[in-house]
């Protein structure tokens, strides 16, 4: 049997980038066109026609041009197939990532397409529809919004860091997780709770966050992002576990495990790192 073609990171963005556009579209025209229907997949947790329209011209794009790679995607992936995900080439895909902003009209929204090879993001692209940004990034070269050069902020300490969050469906460690989120509001400047994970992160990239941290995180919300983060100069680790609830991507290695996620500019990233374990 023959091994699955590797592309090199730049041809992998140019497909990524291709998908993203596709996805973005079809978010946008539904929106438009006021046909966007939704059903809960479970407790608070939507999905909605917009999302798997999206994920389909995605997978159709990719797989036009690489029809023997892995596709892990959000809304036709079995979770219990997790390992299953760790070789090879896989492409990790949202088609849309923060759904209830989508729902409920807001643009806080990202279509997120990441390459791996044995779980090591090689190249990713987080598009902003409705705010018209791209963000991209391949390994070891920069990170850009819109072909412009990004980088992380300068700032020194947790006191002067503006930092985002994301809450879990799964409310089964809501009194930890406020617990946190207090600790770190008599901490850092100020918090945010924006809703798109993958454009959080590609904020920080960016320097319009210090910092973001979530514990329950999928791959295909960080995979492109985290990757895009890391080559604008942050850096990208995990709290400790405190809970079982947030023992989610445990199977998953490498730039694929998400788990207790903290991404934050270089300087802040130890204090926010200590701050999360000590609450």
């Amino acid at each position: 049997m023959n091994s699955p073609h590797l592309p090199s990171p730049s041809d992998a963005l140019a497909v990524a980038i291709e998908a993203a556009h596709r996805g973005g579209a079809i978010a946008r025209d539904q929106r438009t066109s006021q046909s966007v229907h939704i059903t809960l997949k479970s407790a608070r947790n939507l999905v909605t026609t917009a999302d798997l329209a999206s994920e389909k011209a995605i997978i159709e794009t990719i797989l036009a041009h690489f029809p023997d790679h892995k596709i892990l995607a959000e809304e036709s992936s079995d979770p219990a197939l997790a390992a299953t995900f760790n070789g090879g080439p896989t492409w990790v895909i949202d088609p849309i990532d923060g759904t209830t902003n989508y729902a409920h009209g807001h643009n806080q929204v990202g279509v997120s397409v990441a390459y791996a090879v044995d779980g090591v993001v090689q190249a990713g692209a987080v598009l902003a529809p409705f705010q018209g940004e791209l963000f991209t990034a391949t390994k070891g070269n920069g990170a850009f919004c819109n072909n412009d050069p990004i980088r992380t902020t300068e700032t020194q300490s947790l006191s002067d860091a503006l930092i985002a969050t994301g809450f879990p469906y799964d409310r089964s460690n809501i009194d930890r997780i406020c617990a946190r989120l207090l600790h770190l509001l008599r901490t850092c400047r100020d918090i945010r709770r924006i809703g798109a994970a993958s454009v959080d992160i590609s904020w920080v990239a960016c320097g319009r966050l210090d910092a973001f941290y979530e514990e329950t995180l999928s791959p295909w919300d960080g995979a492109a992002a985290c990757l895009i983060a890391r080559e604008a100069g942050a850096k990208v680790g995990h709290y400790p576990y405190d809970h079982e609830s947030q023992k989610k991507t445990a199977n998953y290695q490498h730039d694929l495990f998400m788990d207790n996620i903290v991404v934050a500019a270089p300087r802040v990233f130890e204090e926010i790192l200590r701050e999360l374990a000590a609450a």
